[in-house]
């Protein structure tokens, strides 16, 4: 019996097992526009015909999506590409997840305090504890590698010149889907997992804020040095969480 089966369709672990596959999934991930594959090779380095190779595995896959646009000048149609939006993985616990969501407790607000009090537990068992005391970078690269870990292939920004705030953007949520419908306990969770990552960290003060759904495919984790306290106060202890609407604005 041979592989030709597997061959024409390949499984997600398979196709994403190639490193300039998984560069392609991260570029179409992070664009805000589908890509065609001119614009991969050049973001990429490699060969027009190596990167059609590997986009046909990945589309094979179901990992990305293919469209034909037409042109408003003569020439062959444009083919671009770009990430496959729903997860089958996360639909398929889609009924089971809303169920436990509903009976967190009776009102919003219940569920949103105990969700976030399963973050912060969950970041306990997921987050040791620093050898060595760390600055505000450091901490906002634990949390960047926190997050990717999970699949939630988070970028972080430089820090802003007037307040020296970091964002994390991410792009790529597993459970979006569940985040959509009840964002009063999946963003919650992940609020919490970030306060319980930064009280394990231990670093500098600061205020952490969780803005979901800024557009419809990307949060934004803030991070925000607190201002030195005068001499004489006790250091502050821990972060000032907080999260804001879906769909506002960074900074808003």
């Amino acid at each position: 019996m041979t592989d030709h089966a597997d061959e024409s369709h390949p499984t997600r672990a398979d196709a994403t097992a190639s490193k300039p596959r998984r560069r392609l999934l991260t570029l179409l991930r992070r664009s805000e526009t589908p890509l065609d594959v001119y614009d991969l090779a050049t973001a990429t380095g490699l060969h027009i015909t190596t990167v059609r190779f590997h986009l046909d595995v990945l589309a094979r896959a179901g990992l990305i999506t293919v469209q034909t646009l037409p042109r408003t000048t003569p020439g062959r149609p444009r083919t671009v590409y770009m990430i496959r939006v729903e997860e089958p993985t996360v639909d398929a616990y889609h009924p089971l997840a809303a169920v436990l969501a509903a009976n967190l407790g009776r009102t919003p607000g219940t569920r949103r305090r105990r969700a976030e009090k399963a973050g912060r537990d969950w970041a306990a068992t997921l987050v040791p504890v620093p050898d060595e005391p760390l600055d505000h970078g450091d901490s906002a690269a634990e949390v960047t590698a926190i997050f990717a870990r999970m699949g939630f292939d988070p970028e972080l920004h430089p820090p802003a010149e007037d307040t020296g705030a970091r964002d994390i953007r991410l792009r790529g949520c597993p459970y979006r889907d569940l985040a959509q419908s009840h964002p009063e306990v999946i963003c919650a969770i992940h609020l919490g997992l970030l306060q319980g990552t930064l009280a394990q960290l231990d670093g500098p003060p600061t205020t952490a804020q969780l803005l979901p759904f800024v557009k419809p495919r990307l949060c934004v984790v803030r991070l925000t040095p607190n201002p030195p306290a005068p001499p004489g106060y006790p250091r502050a202890f821990g972060t000032q969480p907080t999260t804001q609407p879906p769909g506002t604005p960074p900074g808003g």
